[in-house]
């Protein structure tokens, strides 16, 4: 009889420890959870200005531009164009979704060339989605001065932004051409 009581004893801690571990586990979680959308939530932006010359202060400027209401073409004086056939000027691009977030662009053409493309808007509400950009944005914007186009090769790990930004790019281009 006192064999018995034993075991029934020992499944009965069993069962405490099994329920200790899952309530541990279950606590771990949630704790993870909260803390890791405390530090997204704090990340207002993902790029600064000393790792990335071409990006946006977005304290400083709206991170979306309403097309609807504003002109999509802000151009400045205007130079010959040259075998391009871009008009010279500031040019911005649609919000185009990558899915993660919107991305919006806008291109400076100066003489019939892309000078510089700058993100107007990207995926930045996940830590990962920072990572990502901040590695790939500066490479799409080179890809597109080189290419002189919006034809880019697509980035590895970042194929929505890459898409959402060669979509948003070619509509600002098409706004540039003669």
């Amino acid at each position: 009889m006192a064999r018995k009581h034993a075991n029934q004893e020992s499944e009965f801690v069993r069962k405490i420890k099994k329920f200790f571990l899952s309530a541990f586990v279950v606590i771990t979680f949630i704790v993870y959870f909260i803390h890791d959308r405390n530090t997204n939530a704090a990340a207002v932006s993902p790029v600064n200005a000393a790792t990335n010359p071409n990006a946006i202060d977005t304290a400083a400027s709206p991170s979306t531009v309403n097309t609807a209401t504003s002109p999509s073409v802000a151009p400045t004086a205007t130079a010959p164009a040259q075998a391009t056939g871009y008009k010279s000027g500031t040019y911005i691009g649609p919000v185009t979704n990558a899915y993660y977030g919107n991305v919006q662009v806008q291109v400076l053409i100066q003489n019939g060339k892309i000078a510089n493309v700058q993100f107007l808007d990207f995926p930045h509400d996940r830590r990962t989605s920072q990572e990502i950009n901040a590695q790939a944005m500066p490479w799409l914007t080179q890809e597109a001065i080189q290419a002189q186009s919006a034809n880019i090769n697509i980035i590895s790990g970042a194929t929505l932004t890459s898409e959402a930004f060669a979509n948003s790019l070619q509509s600002a281009l098409n706004s540039a051409s003669n």
